[in-house]
């Protein structure tokens, strides 16, 4: 990696049996040439000590935190500022509350539309269960992947990207998972790099991007 690269600390729960697949496309991403994602993967950290991302995080050389908790405002900013010396933190997956960290520095995803499908307890299948149940009401027509800089409020940090992924007929929380998990996977390094190197930023509260990025189709507003 380029000296002067951004650092980058991933914060990803996984599960005992599994998971990090996020983390693990990340680490990828950044591996690629050209990269994909211009900065350094520093580490990971999981609340699970042998699971998922442990696995994936040894597999890759990349070094692992098991962190259990307490989820206070000073342990994160000890992992992130002194331990890790990250420049930018990554939530693939995670699944605690999040406090003390700069929003501006701090990016998470999420598999489904918010602010609507967001907040304590909406992760992983209970996202796409609530989503195709809507849809199923008749008063909601498609998914969505969102990445948005995060506050201490869960879930309602401003928004990057909320990029539309059709719910079909037929479709299952299954099925639907499994299409949002593919685009997740595919945006979550892109949209990164853009914020590592500032091509995409948050200033005054609100997300902004560079004029002459084409990201701006997306509706982020542009800075002249």
């Amino acid at each position: 990696m380029k000296k002067g690269s951004p650092r980058i600390l991933v914060f990803a729960s996984g599960s005992a049996e599994g998971g990090g697949s996020g983390f693990e496309e990340l680490v990828e991403f950044s591996r690629t040439e050209p990269a994909v994602l211009k900065a350094e993967i520093v580490g990971a950290v999981s609340n699970h000590a042998r699971g998922g991302v442990y696995e994936r995080a040894k597999r890759l050389g990349v070094k692992f935190i098991h962190w259990p908790g307490p989820f206070a405002a000073e342990d994160y900013r000890n992992l992130v500022e002194k331990l890790f010396r990250a420049d930018y933190v990554m939530l693939s997956g995670w699944l605690k509350p999040v406090r003390g960290l700069d929003p501006a520095r701090t990016i998470n995803i999420h598999p489904g539309p918010l602010p609507e499908f967001g907040g304590p307890g909406m992760y992983g299948h209970h996202v796409h269960e609530a989503v195709v149940r809507a849809y199923q009401e008749g008063w909601l027509k498609q998914s969505a992947v969102t990445m948005h800089f995060v506050t201490e409020e869960y879930d309602r940090g401003p928004i990057i990207l909320r990029l539309p992924v059709s719910i079909r007929e037929n479709d299952t929380p299954e099925t639907l998972a499994a299409r949002v998990n593919e685009k997740e996977r595919a945006w979550q390094a892109y949209v990164l790099n853009l914020v590592a190197h500032g091509l995409i930023y948050l200033r005054e509260g609100r997300v902004r991007c560079m004029h002459s990025n084409p990201y701006r189709m997306l509706g982020i507003e542009e800075v002249k």
